[in-house]
């Protein structure tokens, strides 16, 4: 059966991918776009088959730019996958670390998925209704990676959003994950990582189209396989 998901980042990477994918297979997709420029370049990217996405326009920082979008969604939604995010500042030392620079980080990889949730939980519905984080394996504690400081923190606090957000909505029967979609070839991946987006993203639909409310406080790789914390 069709479902209504609304996926953020769309207009290129995973988050495009994943518009591509789901429009293919029939779904109906309300596409999360930065500006009107990202809006045209979705749009002009996808054939004219995939007609079934909407462009949202809004910014992952912006909440009240989020709630707007929300009241313009054909409710219910069944999927929200919250992809967008960012590397963050080339130099990311304790020693020498651009601070607003950082904070912005957080205000885009963490706090951003929960301003969806935060608009978008109340029109969630339908037979299954989940919610998906787009985390990172950087994102756990037993890694390390200092180069990447403040992203890893950054995945780490959504991590732990993850299993807060889930047992706050366990109550409503409303299902919460992060997912780790592998290393992929995308802007942010660079060129030597070994995983393409049409797998990575076809490998996460699958887990997503698994999942049930025993799932929920999973951190799951895009295979469906557990991850550590």
């Amino acid at each position: 059966m069709a479902e209504h998901w609304f996926v953020s980042g769309a207009n290129r990477g995973l988050g495009l991918e994943f518009v591509r994918q789901l429009c293919a297979r029939g779904d109906r997709v309300s596409a999360g776009v930065r500006n009107e420029c990202a809006a045209r370049a979705l749009n002009a990217q996808l054939a004219p088959q995939h007609a079934a996405a909407r462009a949202l326009i809004f910014d992952m920082r912006d909440e009240a730019g989020i709630a707007a979008a929300a009241d313009a969604i054909e409710a219910p939604i069944d999927v929200l996958v919250a992809n967008a995010g960012v590397a963050g500042p080339p130099n990311q030392s304790a020693l020498d670390l651009d601070f607003a620079a950082a904070l912005d980080v957080f205000s885009i990889n963490a706090l951003g998925p929960l301003r969806l949730v935060k608009a978008l939980a109340g029109v969630l519905g339908g037979a299954n209704p989940r919610i998906v984080f787009i985390s990172s394996q950087l994102g756990a504690t037993t890694g390390l990676k200092p180069s990447s400081m403040v992203y890893c923190a950054s995945k780490a606090a959504l991590n732990k959003f993850t299993q807060c957000v889930a047992a706050e909505l366990q109550p409503k029967r409303i299902t919460v994950v992060a997912l780790h979609p592998g290393w992929v070839k995308t802007d942010m991946g660079g060129p030597e990582a070994p995983l393409h987006a049409g797998d990575s993203v076809a490998g996460m639909i699958a887990t997503i189209d698994g999942l049930t409310l025993e799932c929920t406080g999973s951190f799951l790789d895009y295979r469906g396989r557990e991850m550590e914390w």
